[in-house]
């Protein structure tokens, strides 16, 4: 396993990153804690040290199922959640607000079983919140010592430009890291977003590097898709199956096929060859899943592959963070 420094911090994390969207029972392809404890036991033994997880997920059994299975090996991890989203349906349940994220922050620790999280994002930005309110906010939280660093997450370029420049107008603690969705189908985040984090020395966390599972080679052309994903997932259908993303994913079944490895494989290896990310978000609910995704970082892939399967890449209009 390799470990990169999180930004311009000196917190080390290895290059892959467990996502847990995956533990909880919000649907039927979810798994409980028992399946969650085998997977992030053997996680940990192959090296991953970095758990994400979010309030969100499956309303806090994530966070719960998280803290149960990793509580033994708390002082060794690196552990990162989220907030923002509605986490009840009166008005303040919801946002970056001052009342949100302190409250929020404390049901999290109580979940989670610890008296603090490694790193904290913000899930979204807030529209209706003075982004001076949150960062005060988050930056208390650093000196109160619930939380060790903060991020964002799936932002408009100029929505981080103005956190970090206001963060250091402040003086307050400044966002060290950028969850966003970046995969071989979804590539915008190459317009602005990876510019300004290289150039601000953020630490890049792609979600979603397999598109959802798109990019697994599951799915097939002309076919209409049945999974309990794509039955779950709103999102997943609209964002990804038109005729460009197969053109994309016909080419890298060609090159796995090429390597003799799975189509998820090198489809993932294409994120993890990009010297700008830190470490990818790999979802996993089959052991199978984290294999794979380990052994995915022992292939190395030249420019020529590289570009090859990018070239049917056409640009697309860019996913809204809300």
């Amino acid at each position: 396993m390799r470990y990169l420094n999180l930004g311009n911090t000196g917190l080390k994390v290895s290059k892959l990153c467990l996502g847990t969207m995956g533990f909880g029972n919000a649907e039927e392809w979810m798994i409980e804690s028992d399946e969650a404890r085998k997977i992030t036991n053997r996680a940990i033994d192959l090296g991953i040290n970095f758990f994400d997880t979010a309030n969100l997920y499956s309303a806090g059994r994530s966070e719960e199922i998280v803290g149960e299975v990793l509580k033994d090996y708390r002082k060794d991890i690196v552990l990162a959640t989220k907030l923002y989203f509605p986490m009840g349906s009166r008005p303040n349940d919801r946002g970056l607000s001052r009342y949100h994220i302190l409250r929020e922050m404390d049901r999290s620790l109580k979940r989670l079983q610890t008296d603090h999280v490694d790193l904290l994002q913000t899930h979204r930005w807030d529209y209706e919140t003075p982004v001076e309110e949150t960062l005060i906010a988050l930056d208390d939280l650093v000196h109160d010592g619930k939380i060790g660093y903060i991020g964002g997450s799936t932002m408009y370029a100029w929505q981080f430009t103005k956190a970090i420049y206001t963060s250091r107008l402040l003086g307050v603690s400044e966002f060290v890291s950028m969850q966003d969705q970046y995969n071989l189908c979804y590539r915008e985040e190459e317009r602005e977003v990876i510019p300004l984090l290289k150039d601000q020395k953020i630490a890049m966390l792609p979600w979603s590097p397999l598109a959802r599972g798109f990019l697994t080679g599951k799915y097939k052309r002309g076919e209409t898709p049945d999974s309990p994903r794509y039955r779950s997932d709103k999102p997943f259908g609209p964002r990804f199956f038109r005729p460009e993303d197969f053109d994309v994913l016909d080419v890298v079944e060609e090159v796995a096929k090429e390597k003799g490895v799975s189509t998820s494989q090198i489809a993932l290896a294409w994120v993890l060859n990009k010297d700008f990310v830190t470490s990818p978000i790999v979802g996993v609910t089959k052991m199978h899943h984290l294999e794979e995704a380990i052994q995915a970082m022992e292939i190395r892939l030249s420019k020529e592959e590289m570009e090859r399967m990018e070239k049917p890449y056409k640009l697309r209009t860019i996913t809204p963070p809300q």
